[in-house]
């Protein structure tokens, strides 16, 4: 498509009004909704492709997109990667994908999942991602629910999750494949090649046309949250909130626009997700970054080894992942000799003490003598010397691994918001850091805390352009999330200091309330028990409904590189843990088949000092167990972004946790 062709449907398009729409919500995807613009919120709606042709104007001739290619990374511009779009978007016409019928995308992080994103929007499509460790029964039921027309998937262990449910899926016309070759000839299965020579016959004009029909108020991206109860919810995305939020969410971060410095980052956790989906594919569109896709095994430890190559200037992560991080410094740091640990333990106190006291006043000699001598090896190490800006969300992150990275001299700036607010609601950045608190409110969007209780405590409601359309033919979900004036209902429990700062206490669903009704909420009692005790990968606290609190603890294992599955071996850092006690301990079944007695009573210690600072006699762990196996991604018992699926973790473990309550 000619750049000037694009510019015509522009200046058409420029005054083109929203689609008429007469309510703030819909469950219909090719509904269109009123947007919620008002005073500090006016700025102009724009449609995906018209953010995309704005950038490429902008950053055209710049980097976009680096993949690695037999050891070296190929890159291509912004106006190649609209090109590809293009190319796309005419291909998935070709196909037969009808105005807001899906595209389902299936497979880790590439260029073509790019492509095959924005290509399903150009071409009137919606676009869903399905998450790469989804059943083939879970990618069934949002391949329907979607209406997908076309999958596109990674690889053969991809596609045979389709082939097995093909034949269920009435509105499905064909399947793409990105990556590895077709080992099967089967009716309308493509390689990447092949699909995009399909659409060479396709009239620019029927894109053109298709393109200049789309409304900021009408749906493009569809994320299925996976609930823990019952069928994942489509939280059905419109234009506006993306282009939106791209825009908006960025800057209480500090990103910059290509045309100031260019950006660049890497590219690895699901984009089925929102954080992932806005942060690398929008956002990197709407500023003109430089995105590097990592290796598909990046979480299984080939992430570290491509920061290192890459060296980005701002790097997201779940809270796993920096916990993964701090594990392997940790690990680093206990192998080295006397003098060295003596170095590095003094160099990141002293940057912890400078972090906590100076925010962001002079800091003095010594922390800059222990930064230049010591912490900036240990940041390189992880493949961040160049990194500015450092950011967490998905999950709340625990206040030991905020306090080690800000001994490296790291600040991670945490997000806080849900599929159902196109991701972050509250932002930490430069100017907005306080621990531990998620930061203050995106420039743009309002709050308001319902049912406040006498300590300030009330759940966290959202306003904002950023508010999703509605849930996929789910009304009465959707009127749950949505009350009548349109305010969200986060389910989440917070409170809002002076200056404006939130601080979340826990989900409302995960409040325990024990037989006394007295009100615990999990997290901060979970996180004290991991912090007092190193040898505890995972902690779940037990008592709704119950005369007591109990909790479940997991071990730190060793993970099987192939699988991701926890195996019986312990990590390094446990190991010490037990060595340190005088046990000779190595695997999970060391300690609990003999009910090894140091370690036993080392924990039975640790969690004495927790209950010891607890707030009241209920709110004390009175029983506890160590359970056989690690929580996992794999297990069920995490969620794709390392979340506690605490539903599943109480069926899983019935049996245990009853056993725990018999007098």
């Amino acid at each position: 498509c000619s750049v000037n062709n694009a510019k015509n449907i522009e200046e058409e398009f420029a005054s083109s009004p929203l689609a008429p729409a007469d309510s703030l919500w819909t469950t219909d995807a090719t509904s269109s909704v009123r947007l919620r613009m008002e005073e500090g919120c006016l700025d102009e709606p724009i449609t995906v492709h018209q953010m995309f042709k704005a950038s490429v104007e902008k950053y055209g001739h710049m980097h976009a997109l680096a993949s690695k290619k037999n050891k070296k990374w190929e890159k291509i511009t912004f106006i190649e990667y609209y090109q590809f779009c293009w190319t796309a978007a005419r291909s998935f016409i070709k196909l037969g994908l009808e105005r807001f019928h899906g595209v389902a995308i299936l497979g880790f992080n590439s260029a073509e999942w790019f492509f095959s994103a924005v290509g399903a929007i150009m071409a009137g499509g919606i676009m869903t991602g399905i998450y790469a460790t989804n059943s083939p029964e879970a990618c069934q039921y949002v391949a329907n629910d979607s209406k997908a027309n076309i999958i596109v998937v990674e690889n053969q262990k991809q596609l045979d999750k389709i082939l097995q449910i093909r034949e269920r899926l009435p509105h499905l016309k064909a399947i793409v494949q990105y990556s590895g070759q077709l080992q099967q000839k089967i009716s309308n299965l493509y390689s990447w090649e092949e699909f995009m020579d399909l659409g060479l016959d396709i009239p620019e004009k029927q894109l053109e046309d298709i393109i200049s029909s789309q409304r900021a108020n009408q749906c493009c991206v569809l994320i299925y949250t996976s609930g823990t109860t019952g069928n994942p919810k489509g939280v059905m995305l419109s234009h506006d909130n993306i282009t939106w939020t791209a825009s908006h969410a960025s800057m209480v971060g500090e990103v910059q626009p290509a045309d100031t410095k260019q950006e660049s980052l890497v590219s690895y956790l699901p984009l089925s997700h929102i954080a992932a989906q806005i942060y690398d594919l929008w956002t990197g569109i709407m500023f003109g970054e430089l995105v590097y896709f990592a290796q598909p095994d990046a979480l299984k430890g080939s992430l570290v080894n491509t920061l290192r190559e890459v060296c980005p200037t701002s790097h997201m992560g779940v809270p796993r992942v920096w916990e993964k991080m701090m594990e392997k410094i940790k690990q680093g740091i206990s192998q080295c000799g006397y003098v060295k640990k003596k170095l590095m333990t003094w160099a990141m106190s002293v940057s912890l003490e400078a972090n906590q006291k100076h925010e962001d006043d002079e800091k003095p000699f010594l922390f800059s003598l222990a930064d230049s001598l010591v912490l900036q090896r240990l940041r390189a190490e992880l493949g961040l010397s160049c990194c500015q800006k450092f950011f967490s969300g998905a999950a709340p992150i625990g206040s030991e691994t905020v306090q080690f990275f800000l001994g490296l001299n790291i600040r991670l700036y945490e997000a806080y918001g849900m599929s159902e607010s196109t991701g972050p609601h509250f932002m930490s950045g430069p100017k907005a850091y306080k621990l531990p608190s998620c930061g203050k409110v995106v420039p743009g969007c309002r709050y308001k805390m319902a049912n406040v209780d006498s300590e300030g405590t009330g759940e966290i409601c959202f306003w904002g352009r950023n508010i999703f359309m509605g849930f996929l033919n789910m009304e009465d979900k959707t009127r749950e999330a949505l009350d009548e004036d349109g305010w969200l209902h986060s389910g989440d429990l917070g409170k809002i200091d002076e200056e404006g700062f939130l601080y979340i206490t826990g989900r409302m669903k995960e409040l325990i309330i024990t037989a006394g009704g007295e009100n615990v909420p999990p997290v901060p009692i979970e996180e004290a028990v991991k912090k007092e005790l190193p040898i505890i990968s995972n902690a779940m606290l037990i008592g709704d409904k119950r005369k007591f609190l109990s909790m479940l603890l997991t071990l730190k294992c060793c993970v099987d590189t192939e699988t991701m599955e926890p195996t019986e071996e312990l990590s390094v850092e446990a190991v010490d843990f037990c060595r340190q006690l005088g046990s000779q301990a190595t695997k999970v079944s060391d300690i609990i088949e003999r009910k090894d007695k140091e370690v036993y009573q080392a924990i039975q210690e640790g969690i004495n000092r927790v209950n010891s600072a607890a707030t009241s006699h209920a709110q004390r762990i009175q029983k506890w167990t160590i359970v056989r196996k690690d929580f996992s991604v794999s297990g069920g018992e995490l969620g794709p972004t390392m979340k506690l699926h605490r539903p599943v973790v109480l069926q899983m473990y019935h049996k245990v946790i009853e056993s725990l309550y018999q007098e």
